[in-house]
């Protein structure tokens, strides 16, 4: 996935509603936590750790948690859905532009894991962007998108939460199909948000963000919240049922 323009069915990112409103249809719908747009900052990679769901969509409909990480006005994407088309799989049209390299973990299979780890990492030494994934503590590579097919060599905003996709009302579920109630134990989520900086420097904290929903679903945030089930660092909780 590498455009913002084209097939509207294609997923976007949150930019496209509120930064180019030509663009806006009105058939995407977000909440998600964004960073900043800032000229100086510039990263050179992102990662989350997510909870899977199975909401159910209709055959023209989709709904996803994923990282967004825009590349000058290209992007990579990357995260789970249910239902839908686009990139999320090796046989689109273009073969998306990734070398596949991953022999466990492969783009658009099924997959059972209700806890996932994805990162996108740009390659010190030839620029090269990976995507990495894991289940638990097993990281793989999954495969790597080469610098030359992207104009910019680093990341301008990335953005972490939910899409869902349909052509008409109602849109389908996001996430857990709740309204976000404020704690990971009852949520869809996204946690330990982390970005790495043009010099590598990762950011745990990432409080250069902000938050954006359009209406149908909701979308919280909090940094380092104290919480006995586990390690939740910069914490995103979003979702909601079926909206019209």
């Amino acid at each position: 996935m590498k455009s913002l323009n084209g097939d509207n069915y294609n997923p976007q990112s949150s930019w496209s509603k509120t930064y180019k409103s030509t663009s806006s249809n009105g058939r995407h719908h977000f909440a998600v936590l964004r960073t900043l747009k800032e000229k100086t900052r510039r990263y050179n990679g992102a990662y989350m750790n997510t909870n899977a769901f199975n909401p159910l969509v209709g055959p023209t409909q989709f709904s996803s948690t994923r990282m967004h990480f825009q590349i000058g006005n290209e992007f990579i994407q990357v995260g789970w859905t249910a239902g839908g088309r686009a990139c999320y799989n090796t046989l689109c049209p273009d073969g998306f532009g990734m070398i596949l390299v991953g022999q466990d973990l492969i783009p658009g299979r099924l997959t059972e894991h209700r806890d996932l780890n994805f990162a996108i990492i740009k390659d010190k030494d030839n620029g090269n962007w990976w995507l990495l994934m894991g289940t638990g503590i097993l990281w793989e590579k999954i495969g790597v998108w080469p610098a030359k097919r992207f104009k910019e060599s680093f990341g301008t905003e990335i953005e972490w939460g939910g899409e869902v996709h349909s052509p008409s009302s109602p849109s389908p579920p996001m996430g857990n199909s709740h309204y976000p109630k404020g704690t990971p134990r009852l949520d869809s989520y996204v946690r330990l948000i982390t970005t790495w900086d043009e010099n590598y420097n990762a950011d745990n904290f990432v409080k250069n963000t902000e938050r954006y929903s359009d209406g149908c679903y909701k979308v919280g945030d909090t940094i380092y919240m104290q919480d006995s089930w586990r390690n939740v660092g910069h914490l995103i909780v979003y979702g909601g049922p079926k909206c019209n």
